[in-house]
């Protein structure tokens, strides 16, 4: 899906219209991470909250991955990491706002960046829509450097691709390549 170049906003940012609708689903992926609290509950109830949302029809859910966290303060608990493939009719923006609001129903705060978290929704793609604006950079902008996003990505949709290369492959040249771990833990619904 493309959308229509927005009006130049006031500081002159150009990009595609982050508040329409389309007028057919489109395809979009999510991940979602916790290491805080009963993250593996939390993570359950996240894809449950979503698979209830409107507008959003889940059509895979990955294994979770225990991994490592990627930087951010020092000392903080493994996180649990699983990526959702969804197919919306919401707008990229209401996509987000879904994400936060069910972030906001398990206490996410917004305190230190890459801290801990109770639980983080990431909008990953949108169906092939590129955006550089601030609140919703699309693909997002560290995905395809993150094994903690690729590989549970790659187990759900092994024929999945970012910027034109395997999502497998990408995650195999991670640096965090060698910290997921592949958890048996039922999130409540099976991977596509």
């Amino acid at each position: 899906m493309t959308s229509p170049a927005s009006p130049a906003d006031e500081t002159g940012h150009h990009g595609p219209d982050l508040d329409r609708v389309p007028s057919a689903p489109v395809p979009a992926v999510l991940a979602l991470g916790a290491n805080l609290g009963e993250a593996a509950a939390t993570l359950k109830d996240a894809v449950r909250q979503l698979a209830e949302t409107p507008g959003i029809e889940l059509t895979g859910v990955s294994p979770v991955a225990a991994t490592q966290p990627v930087g951010g303060p020092p000392g903080q608990p493994d996180y649990l990491n699983l990526v959702l493939t969804l197919m919306t009719n919401l707008s990229p923006r209401g996509l987000l706002a879904a994400g936060q609001a069910i972030e906001h129903t398990h206490h996410r705060t917004r305190e230190v960046r890459w801290g801990p978290r109770t639980l983080d929704i990431d909008v990953i793609t949108y169906a092939d829509l590129a955006s550089d604006d601030p609140e919703l950079t699309l693909p997002h902008p560290r995905a395809h450097l993150r094994a903690f996003v690729l590989t549970p990505w790659s187990w759900v949709d092994p024929e999945a691709t970012l910027g034109g290369a395997r999502v497998a492959d990408l995650a195999a040249q991670a640096d965090d390549a060698g910290s997921v771990r592949r958890l048996p833990i039922d999130t409540g619904r099976p991977a596509s």
